[in-house]
């Protein structure tokens, strides 16, 4: 497997942190703020399951911008040849 030289950045990380704690959250977007916490400052790459979840996430209307920018920085930490 190739190493991961992306991560999660600051900002992003500050915000998966918010939302994990966060009640209202939905379940989505703690999964996908749990998979940007699992990805800062570590080589973890992201899975296919949780690429397709971001993607969907990223077509639909139904999530708000914060929701949207932990998907596009789980995807952006994909496996590139999946």
């Amino acid at each position: 497997m190739a190493i991961n030289r992306k991560g999660t950045s600051g900002k992003v990380a500050s915000l998966a942190a918010n939302t994990v704690f966060k009640s209202g959250s939905s379940q989505i977007a703690r999964r996908l703020a749990g998979s940007a916490l699992s990805q800062s400052r570590t080589s973890h790459q992201t899975g296919a399951e949780m690429e397709d979840l971001a993607s969907k996430v990223l077509r639909s209307d139904r999530y708000s911008e914060k929701t949207k920018v932990l998907a596009g920085s789980v995807l952006s930490q994909s496996n590139k040849k999946r």
